[in-house]
């Protein structure tokens, strides 16, 4: 059960997972042992799933990012875990999910450093991968939010 105090360590850790235990303490108006008996037990019990470092995907040549809808040509549970896991070893795909209500099946989020390696990742590798019927391609033109943080208004 997440009370008020984890609340607050978990809005402070997800806008800067560096910062010490120490000002994190101070900013939770705990002593520093308890603050960081509490960040571990928010570790074991899975809240806290891991911390990582976001890129500046412009900053190291990743410049077109590109919302992907595939289609399969069945539901079939081996056709679709296929598919699955040739997704995952496609380091392009920073994100898929298996959706609803829409033709496609799928939703990916492909970062790459440009038109021309979307070509050759598309034609290359997505459309090659077994199952594949269709694909549909969206350009991201300009990020308006983008954020990793989670709601905690809810808990």
């Amino acid at each position: 059960m997440v009370d008020r105090i984890d609340k607050k360590i978990l809005k402070i850790l997800q806008e800067n997972a560096h910062i010490s235990n120490q000002e994190l303490a101070e900013r939770v108006a705990l002593s520093p042992s308890p603050c960081l008996r509490r960040v571990k037990a928010l570790e074991e019990n899975g809240t806290i799933s891991k911390q990582v470092i976001l890129l500046n995907p412009e900053k190291i040549g990743l410049a077109l990012t590109v919302i992907v809808l595939v289609g399969l040509n069945s539901h079939q549970a081996s056709v679709m875990a296929e598919f699955e896991k040739n997704i995952q070893a496609l380091p392009e795909v920073i994100q898929c999910y298996l959706i609803t209500g829409q033709q496609a099946d799928y939703v990916l989020k492909v970062i790459v450093p440009d038109l021309n390696t979307y070509q050759s990742f598309l034609l290359g590798k997505l459309t090659s991968i077994s199952g594949v019927d269709n694909v549909h391609s969206s350009f991201i033109l300009r990020t308006i939010c983008d954020t990793t943080a989670l709601p905690l208004d809810y808990l």
